[in-house]
């Protein structure tokens, strides 16, 4: 949540750096399409110059040119002209004694002893004559820094315009910040009939809070939507996968043959596993759609983690592990027992059922600075790095887990129990074997 006054300082900060690269860059791309057009609007002056000077010699010859070239550059300001031979040499000018290439180009020079820098526009004459036509570049040159000038003065005072502005905005914008991270904050934690007040006016913001109140609205139908389609697949499929079942049941029984009874029993684990999933989905949307929250009150971690290991020692045994609880101090949190007891269920029965016999499986739990955290490590294989984060994600599962039994739904139920309670799930390197690790904040009262 926003909130602070260095807030207004980042906010304003922010405002007044947009505001000065957006204005920057108007500026270049202004001052660039400046140049650009002075830079065309002086080769245009050249050609035009230029084609008066030729039409002379198209006319009477060399004389001509030579009477056009007096004309046309006699005025103030005029072009500047050159006349060459077809082999270089100077004839007439003052840029008669100039190097350049045929077509357009710029030349350093001395120009009545001061250097100089020239745009000559270079034509020839049907090989026996060259025109050389140019100005001092230096002119462009000077309407661009009047430009720039002129461009740094307003840029000074939008910038001054706009850093009193921001910090203005940025005050009035936090407060309604402020108000929008509150209600989000309260739909995050389950509060979903919370929505974002609205300011009376027709501002960006108001407008913006009412379409998130509109899109809240709508997600609150589709959800109600969602739930309704997912019961009525839950009542659709389950019954007549339960009798399917049932007279595979029966099949069993009446099968004389021990082969058929076998594939039977076969189809009868499939689809219990068919079922088993199915409920494992709906348990997992109904978790993440929050309803449980409301549902929740004060619970002792650790007393709830002990009696879970205290359940599957037997079991853990049975099958070659060995199951060790370490007692903490009580460890408070807001929750729902039940889902919490089989978010810990799933984290144990995870870790049995992906090492080998003779593993430890170890339960914890912890208490922190406002938070308590449980800890189920083993001293198995282990999972790569790269793998340990998609291990939440509905079905996914290693290669080496796909021949054990399980849908992979065991992990995604547990981030979604996590996440319920406000909580974070994460599996780290066990050093050895895998270390998952679920923190929740702690009862407030």
């Amino acid at each position: 949540m926003l909130g602070g006054g260095s807030t207004s300082f980042r906010l304003a900060g922010i405002y007044t750096a947009g505001f000065s690269i957006a204005v920057a860059v108007l500026g270049l791309i202004a001052m660039l399409s400046t140049r650009a057009a002075l830079i065309q609007e002086f080769d245009a002056r050249l050609r035009a110059d230029q084609v008066t000077v030729i039409d002379g010699y198209n006319k009477s010859g060399l004389p001509g040119l030579l009477r056009e070239l007096g004309e046309v550059s006699g005025g103030p300001g005029a072009s500047l002209f050159g006349v060459q031979s077809g082999a270089g040499a100077p004839i007439e000018g003052p840029l008669k004694g100039l190097a350049t290439p045929v077509g357009m180009s710029e030349v350093r020079t001395s120009l009545m002893g001061k250097p100089e820098t020239l745009r000559v526009l270079t034509v020839d004459l049907g090989g026996r004559y060259r025109l050389l036509t140019g100005d001092k570049a230096g002119r462009i040159e000077a309407l661009s820094r009047k430009v720039l000038l002129s461009f740094g003065l307003a840029f000074g005072g939008l910038l001054l315009i706009g850093i009193i502005a921001g910090f203005a905005l940025s005050r009035a914008v936090q407060r309604r910040l402020d108000a929008i991270s509150g209600a989000a904050e309260a739909i995050i934690d389950g509060d979903l009939g919370r929505r974002i007040p609205v300011q009376r006016g027709d501002d960006d913001l108001s407008r913006l809070a009412a379409t998130i109140n509109r899109m809240l609205d709508r997600i609150g139908v589709l959800m109600d939507s969602l739930r309704q389609v997912t019961s009525d697949i839950a009542h659709d499929l389950r019954t007549p996968l339960s009798r399917l079942r049932q007279r595979l049941e029966r099949s069993a029984r009446q099968a004389a043959n021990p082969a058929d009874r076998a594939e039977i029993e076969g189809a009868l684990r499939d689809v219990d596993a068919i079922l088993a999933t199915f409920a494992a989905v709906l348990r997992i949307s109904e978790v993440e759609a929050g309803a449980r929250r409301a549902a929740f009150r004060p619970i002792d971690l650790q007393a709830l983690v002990r009696a879970v290991a205290e359940d599957f020692a037997p079991a853990a045994e049975d099958a070659g592990h060995r199951l060790e609880f370490q007692a903490g101090p009580s460890a408070w949190i807001e929750g729902d027992a039940e889902l919490l007891t089989q978010m810990t269920v799933n984290l144990v029965e995870n870790a049995l059922r992906h090492t080998p016999s003779g593993s430890t499986v170890r339960l914890s739990t912890a208490v922190e600075p406002g938070a308590a955290s449980l800890v189920v490590a083993d001293n198995g294989p282990g999972v790569p790095e790269a793998e340990r984060a998609r291990l939440f994600d509905r079905f996914y599962r290693l290669e080496r887990s796909r021949s054990t039994p399980g849908s992979g739904l065991g992990l995604a139920m547990v981030q979604a129990v996590a996440r319920l309670h406000r909580g974070e799930a994460r599996l780290s390197d066990g050093m050895p074997g895998l270390k998952a690790k679920v923190t929740f904040p702690v009862a407030t009262s």
